[in-house]
């Protein structure tokens, strides 16, 4: 127990929950010392020196004296490697398993006893003692893997203990990179965006834990002047990566090189490599683990999460959440609003109940309709009327229409939901904020829920066969096995009975358009730290059995398959998207990963910026933070009020940064406000004309996010994405670029009023100021309280909402002697259509303007407003 352990244990003793929690925790570890091998002696192994070796499809196999390893070129470019004999498959990362063999490689002899497999984007070479070299096709050293070392029981290979488990031997890879190289990746890091020197844990932990982030990916991208490689282990089991920086010899030959070392507790040696320009990089590991899912319109709007049973009338009346009078507190204040999520109370099991009178095998939330009960007017009265949407949105600052939100595409209907569930009255779609926890021991709907779990044996149990219990704030849970396909089927049921009316496939019963699932890491409340479940619980893991030391890093990741699959069932027409709090290598596939930073005050900027740029590089594009500010006493080090100075500038600047990130949700809890109103009239004067700009650049995000599903390019880009090479920009931290156009800097330490911005290739625009900046330089910009710095690249064409609530082309000029290029490719609804990209040529005028043709002649087809210049 470390000191963050202690406190925690101390505050919580004297409560109810507390004890409940220590009683868990002190089940969970008499489970492990019962359930887990005992430690014995281990015996360390190195695969010896090479004896033969086999061609195959796209490769072969090197047969060392101790080990076997496997090689494997795809037709995607990506390379297999495995150790001990493993193969790519099973595997919870990959779309649809392990992609065809390249035909074109093979397995040669090389030099000193070795071999090498050459493909068209990099060659790979294997020592005669199993080190194993990546370079790219001109001999340019990428990466350098040393023999790697296993330890296992001493009686055999791998461990009589370890076999019986299923654990394997845990193992270490040390690898060796170009002095100049710089990582990032690993999931959702709050160090970065480059990773800094250290031990990183593989391990999904929830917010607040302190020992790794809530989504952990083996998924290491290596940037240096030779190339950019992107190395995934494919072994969801507890381990770290440790990582060190190398340096230069600045000419006199002792470079000391890059390094990175991968310790992993059990699990297979096993690990794919991707090479190339970044983008290529990108895409061919969306290739390899699934083309991002595609989030609806709405979900590229601003969305707040409410904290709390927000549909429980006894909650609200002790204080809880009031939602009709939050949206009635956006309506007053000229915000628009696109979603709602209404956040689980702990322990609450999944999708609510259809019908407030039908207790169905359901969760404890009640309908949305329940929300409007008592709401009353728009000013709050006891009357039945609920504000339109006109009423809600009318006056929103930048949105044209003669109806308010009339004028604002998505506010004004949704597909599939009755006015009666209270969606299309407030234009606001509901998201179902769920977990996995199923309350044990109790009536009503959530012991429906755990009777039909029980029946259908859905819950985690030990070694002895027992349902494994876990404390929450409502009493104890049981967790559903996720890596049973029987059990995704019984938790897609939850969802065709609760959450789209009951399978009835028209989406008009409960009126919630998404779901966001929270608590998945699994998290449970713990005084004593640890994880929820016991590392020797057991899981299906697709019939091959195991326990929670494999499951845990993919159990997020199973349970939006889980709900994948049944919003695919139930609504075939429409595509599915899902919010996940945690996640694993694959998770894109479903939807979107949102990122906790409690308690860090303005080192949650920071945080921001770096968890949402290392997912994006790790295939999940479409991420973004919950921010909420605890008040001036939180930020300042003392007492104060939320709508003090500093904490004012703090949720300002937060704001102002989201605003250009995928997904942009404010949060209101018990640790802090989230709402724009709460920190006095210049914050939420400043906020509204963030909001206004948030809708103005919708269609570009739009095409951003088309983009993504179809290349793995992510919206949020490291400021190198196009200029690998620079040194300079693989340094920099505290700037991004949104899609290629634009580079946004945003303010990240208070008092700032102007900053510094490392800038690309190319000519560059303020958009604020219209000036122009050439680089590759660093230049200072201004940052006033009521903007952060924001810089167009010379040339583009954006696409924006006009005036008239219209697509219109904002075009900035290229520089004198160059051209520049734009893409649009239109909404296609919440269906499955896939719309042609639109592509565009700037041409700068003689008199400094520019002239915009559409690829393959006729009309632009869009308004074009010429900016800068």
């Amino acid at each position: 127990m470390d000191a963050r352990d202690l406190v925690r244990s101390v505050r919580a003793a004297a409560s109810a929950q507390g004890v409940r929690a220590a009683r868990s925790a002190w089940r969970r570890r008499r489970t492990d010392a019962v359930g887990l091998p005992r430690q014995r002696g281990e015996r360390a192994r190195a695969p010896g020196e090479a004896v033969e070796a086999a061609g195959g499809p796209g490769g072969g196999e090197v047969r060392f004296a101790r080990s076997v390893l496997r090689v494997r070129v795809t037709v995607t470019g990506a390379v297999f490697l495995g150790w001990d004999g493993a193969g790519p498959e099973p595997s919870y990362a990959l779309a649809a398993g392990c992609p065809p063999a390249d035909p074109r490689a093979e397995l040669e002899p090389d030099k000193d006893g070795g071999w090498r497999v050459v493909s068209e984007r990099m060659l790979v070479a294997v020592s005669r003692h199993g080190a194993v070299e990546v370079r790219t096709p001109g001999g340019v050293l990428l990466r350098r893997d040393r023999p790697p070392r296993w330890w296992e029981g001493e009686a055999g290979r791998p461990g009589p203990d370890a076999v019986a488990d299923g654990a394997g031997a845990r193992w270490l890879q040390r690898s060796e990179l170009p002095p100049d190289a710089r990582f990032f990746g690993l999931g959702g890091r709050d160090g970065g965006p480059r990773l800094r020197d250290g031990a990183h844990r593989l391990w999904n932990a929830p917010p607040g834990d302190g020992t790794a982030p809530s989504v952990t990916m083996p998924v290491l991208l290596s940037v240096a002047d030779a190339g950019t490689l992107l190395v995934f282990h494919d072994n969801p089991w507890d381990g770290t990566v440790a990582l060190r920086e190398g340096v230069e010899g600045l000419g006199s030959g002792h470079d000391r090189p890059g390094r990175c070392e991968v310790r992993m507790s059990g699990g297979p040696l096993r690990y794919w490599v991707v090479a190339g320009a970044p983008s290529r990089v990108l895409h061919g590991w969306a290739a390899l683990t699934g083309a991002p899912a595609l989030p609806p319109r709405w979900a590229l709007g601003h969305q707040h999460a409410e904290e709390g049973s927000a549909r429980d009338r006894s909650a609200r009346a002790r204080g809880g959440p009031d939602v009709p009078g939050l949206l009635d507190r956006y309506r007053r204040h000229r915000l628009p609003l696109r979603a709602l999520h209404t956040a689980r109370t702990e322990g609450t099991p999944g999708p609510p109940r259809r019908a407030a009178g039908s207790p169905g095998p359901g969760a404890a939330l009640a309908e949305p309709a329940d929300v409007f009960e008592g709401a009353g007017s728009a000013e709050g009265s006891g009357g039945s009327e609920r504000p339109g949407v006109s009423g809600v949105f009318e006056g929103v600052e930048g949105v044209e229409g003669s109806e308010g939100a009339k004028g604002v595409e998505g506010f004004d209907e949704v597909d599939g939901v009755d006015e009666v569930d209270g969606v299309d009255g407030w234009g606001v779609r509901f998201v179902a904020v769920v977990g996995p926890g199923v309350p044990a021991g109790v009536r009503g709907a959530a012991g429906a829920v755990y009777g039909s779990g029980s029946a259908a044996d859905a819950f985690v149990r030990d070694a002895r066969g027992l349902e494994v219990r876990g404390a929450a704030r409502s009493g104890e849970v049981v967790w559903p096995d996720f890596t049973d396909p029987r059990v995704r089927k019984w938790w897609g049921g939850l969802y065709a009975e609760q959450l789209y009316g009951g399978g009835s496939g028209d989406g008009q019963g409960a009126g919630w358009e998404a779901v966001a699932h929270d608590g998945n890491e699994p998290a449970a409340h713990s005084v004593l730290g640890g994880p929820a479940l016991p590392s020797s619980a057991r899981h299906a893991l697709e019939g091959r059995g195991g326990d929670h030391r494999e499951a845990h890093n993919v159990y997020a990741l199973t349970m939006a398959k889980a709900g994948d699959a049944a919003q695919r069932e139930l609504l075939p027409e429409r595509r599915p998207f899902l919010f996940s709090r945690s996640g694993w290598a694959g998770i894109q596939r479903y939807g979107g990963v949102w990122s906790e930073h409690p308690g860090q005050g303005w080192g949650a900027l920071r945080a921001t910026l770096s968890a949402v740029t290392g997912l994006g590089l790790c295939g999940v594009p479409y991420a973004g933070p919950d921010i909420t500010v605890p008040g001036a006493g939180a930020v300042a080090g003392g007492a104060g009020r939320a709508d003090d100075g500093a904490a004012g500038e703090l949720y300002l600047r937060w704001f102002q940064m989201a605003a250009y990130m995928p997904l942009f949700r404010t949060r209101t809890g018990a640790d802090g406000h989230g709402e724009p109103w709460r920190f006095g009239a210049r914050v939420l004067a400043q906020a509204r004309a963030a909001l206004a700009e948030r809708e103005r650049l919708l269609p570009y995000l739009l095409t951003l996010a088309q983009l993504a599903e179809r290349t793995g390019a992510p919206y949020v880009r490291p400021v190198w994405w196009q200029h690998p090479r620079d040194r300079a920009l693989r340094d920099c931290q505290d700037a991004f670029l949104l899609g290629d156009a634009l580079l946004v800097a945003p303010v990240l330490e208070p008092g700032v009023r102007e900053r510094t911005v490392r800038l690309p290739s190319g000519r560059w625009y303020d958009t604020a100021t219209g000036a122009a900046y050439d680089g590759p330089r660093t230049v200072r910009v201004p940052a006033p309280l009521d903007r952060i710095p924001v810089l167009a690249r010379a040339g583009a064409a954006v696409p924006v909402r006009g005036a008239g609530g219209g697509t219109e082309l904002e075009v900035w000029p290229p520089a004198p002697g160059r051209t520049g290029n734009g893409l649009v490719i239109r909404d296609p609804g919440p269906g499955w259509e896939r719309p042609a990209a639109e592509r565009f040529t700037v041409h700068r005028t003689a008199e400094g303007g520019a002239v915009v043709e559409r690829d393959g002649g006729g009309a632009v087809g869009y308004p074009v407003r010429v900016r800068g210049g």
